[in-house]
């Protein structure tokens, strides 16, 4: 006798009970249930089960068991995924189109051409010599050790994903800031999607799209990073004084012009703090997203993880850490330069 079949005949369900309709396939703990014949009544409270989709299976063969909801949720998942690959497979192909652009674009122009514009892009964006030297040093180290396409390939996503994830999360974090509405109807989504372990995201996409199409990872990539940028530019434009936006409404200006002439300019620090949180949480995902053919430093790493090559690992794993240095030094001078112009 199973512990709930009290419940099962006090509702006058035992007929219905008897029609074992499942066609889940076994586990294991139905395996060996079966092997060793049906678990006694628990002596004591103390042993009494929680009431679980599980536990009442045992009392009733109809009434569905955990697995058949997972199964469930993957049989309707599979049963859309052919609508869901027309509608989502020609909005996304130009991610990879600009994906596979800028790989092919870093990897076939020579070094002595992209690290001197890298150099030069650093320069324009924090005017420090010092640290034009640094990274400069470092790219010069990453190549010393062959791992400079590695390298530039992980660089050639993060621009990419990073410049898609400030290109859309921009405009929905300035939506936010001027609907109420809209902030609440987001922020559940944005909670989800920080919350959501990386794998997580890989999940779906693998079913949607193949594995040798970049836009999987691209979208893995976006959809992880894009939170800080929403959040922080969001925060940014309600956090400006209500005292300015007075005076500019005494001034006469029109809604647009205060948007683009007061408010994101007063933000632009946290907007640039929500940039580099992007920027390194891109980083971080195009690591985990070396599991579904992203290439980059994350491959090596994944390597060393496979052959239990621990030089391999440690090594890749130091020039990641070498490039987060990199573009967190370089977002947070562009940063520091922003605070010092609104400080004069």
């Amino acid at each position: 006798m199973a512990t709930y079949d009290f419940l099962f005949s006090s509702l006058g369900l035992n007929e219905w009970c008897a029609e074992d309709t499942s066609d889940t396939p076994l586990s294991m703990a139905d395996l060996l249930r079966k092997t060793k014949g049906t678990e006694a009544e628990p002596d004591s409270i103390w042993e009494l089960p929680f009431p679980s989709m599980d536990a009442f299976h045992e009392s009733c063969a109809s009434f569905p068991q955990s697995r058949d909801l997972t199964k469930g949720l993957e049989q309707g998942f599979l049963d859309i995924k052919d609508n869901l690959s027309v509608v989502l497979d020609p909005l996304t192909q130009p991610l990879s189109w600009f994906l596979d652009g800028a790989l092919y674009a870093i990897l076939n122009t020579p070094w002595w051409i992209v690290i001197p514009l890298l150099l030069a892009v650093v320069f324009v964006v924090s005017k420090s010599w010092k640290l034009v030297v640094f990274v400069g040093i470092s790219l010069a180290l990453l190549a010393f050790i062959d791992y400079y396409e590695y390298a530039m390939q992980t660089l050639a996503i993060i621009f990419v994903c990073a410049f898609l994830c400030v290109l859309f999360g921009v405009p929905i974090g300035i939506a936010m800031s001027r609907s109420d509405m809209m902030q609440r109807l987001t922020i559940p989504v944005l909670d989800m999607l920080q919350t959501l372990p990386p794998f997580v995201y890989l999940i779906p996409l693998i079913f949607l799209f193949s594995v040798t199409e970049s836009k999987l990872y691209g979208i893995a990539i976006i959809l992880y990073a894009i939170v800080p940028v929403i959040r922080l530019t969001n925060l940014g434009i309600r956090l400006v004084d209500k005292d300015v936006i007075e005076a500019a409404d005494a001034f006469g200006m029109t809604s647009r012009q205060k948007l683009y002439k007061v408010q994101i300019p007063l933000a632009l620090p946290n907007i640039m703090a929500g940039v580099n949180q992007t920027i390194m949480m891109s980083l971080a995902m195009v690591v985990i997203a070396s599991l579904v053919s992203a290439p980059g430093l994350g491959v090596l790493v994944l390597q060393g993880i496979r052959n239990l090559e621990l030089g391999v690992g440690l090594v890749a794993g130091l020039g990641i850490v070498i490039l987060a240095v990199i573009l967190d030094r370089v977002t947070k001078a562009s940063l520091a330069r922003i605070n010092a112009a609104q400080k004069q």
